[in-house]
């Protein structure tokens, strides 16, 4: 697979979100056998970027990574994980924010422990939590850098302003973040899809937006790195339905009740056009999209399945033209917002 640069060092172009293993996604469909698998063989098609959380199952996905790390894996493999977000019974998908130094710091232990690793790659700061100062959460971070346990810095769902901040403490390495074909918001592009984080908490009603983080990333020496790509599997098109399971998150997102989702279908019709033309599936375009918005770009699409897992691999050698990319680029907004 084509490499890009992440802080100097060589990772495969497209990563691997692993969220969907764990948590949030089908749970019928969930293997733990079958993901320590899929992991393994990411690692074999040069896909080395990996993507968990502790929030994603309470633990479950780290310690289901490092199941698959385990014996001689773990030096082939770039491993991101997260802080900042807890369970908390009673509010919106169940999660509330931590942002105090003493819980980003024991966290971080905890994560070390189920990755069975010494130290993280890359360790983000999941969601700011609004309620402690930015820069006291980010200096604890810091602090983690100092002692070896963590390598380097991220941010998740942030604004530019607020990466800005976070980046005079200490340097940001990586920018995560939803982007896609219908969801732009980081691109700071006005209206429709990328004008306001439309029904997301982290931003006011007023509908401001981020601003262009992708750029700030690429103007301060970051990785951008779009989750979602595949907008949570409907730039696919095979997702034609909002028949999901009781603990499918989707089932409750505004994008994909039954009209809004039919109205969203023309949008894949056009991609699906685009791949075509390229002998590609359309979630390789959606996937190569990202990719064109900057050498600095590593999209981490999640799958638990392993042939999509080695179609979502050969995004990284699909070059899209430029009328390829004026045509993707001037799809409709979709309708509904992200939550």
């Amino acid at each position: 697979m084509p490499t890009r640069a992440f802080a100097g060092a060589p990772v495969g172009a497209v990563g691997l979100g692993l969220m969907g293993m764990s948590w949030a996604y089908s749970s019928s469909e969930r293997d733990d056998d079958a993901s320590v698998a899929l992991i393994r063989e990411a690692l074999d098609l040069g896909v080395t970027f990996l993507d968990t959380a502790q929030q994603y199952g309470q633990g479950h996905n780290e310690s289901l990574l490092g199941r698959a790390l385990a014996g001689g894996f773990r030096d082939r493999a770039f491993v991101a994980t997260k802080t900042g977000l807890v369970a908390a019974p009673g509010r919106p998908n169940g999660m509330g924010r931590d942002g105090t130094p003493e819980h980003v710091k024991g966290s971080a232990e905890e994560s070390l422990r189920r990755l069975g690793t010494d130290t993280a790659d890359l360790y983000y700061l999941h969601r700011v939590d609004p309620e402690v100062p930015l820069a006291e959460t980010w200096g604890a971070m810091a602090e983690l850098v100092a002692e070896g346990k963590v390598r380097h810095l991220g941010l998740s769902e942030v604004t530019a302003a607020q990466a800005e901040e976070a980046h005079a403490i200490h340097p940001v390495a990586a920018i995560q973040s939803e982007l896609s074909l219908w969801t732009r918001d980081p691109m700071g592009v006005p209206g429709g899809t990328a004008g306001a984080f439309s029904g997301d908490p982290d931003f006011g009603e007023a509908g401001e937006g981020p601003g262009d983080v992708v750029g700030w990333c690429a103007a301060n020496g970051a990785a951008f790195v779009p989750f979602s790509p595949l907008g949570r599997g409907f730039l696919t098109g095979t997702v034609t339905g909002a028949d999901f399971e009781d603990d499918d998150f989707r089932g409750g997102n505004p994008r994909f009740q039954d009209e809004a989702l039919k109205a969203n279908l023309a949008i894949v019709d056009v991609v699906r056009e685009v791949a075509g033309r390229h002998g590609a599936t359309p979630a390789q375009v959606a996937i190569a999209w990202t990719l064109a918005q900057g050498d600095h770009v590593i999209p981490i699409p999640g799958t638990k399945k392993r042939r999509y897992l080695r179609d979502n691999a050969g995004a990284a050698s699909l070059e899209l033209t430029a009328a390829d990319l004026a045509e993707l680029d001037g799809l409709p907004a979709p309708v509904g917002s992200r939550y």
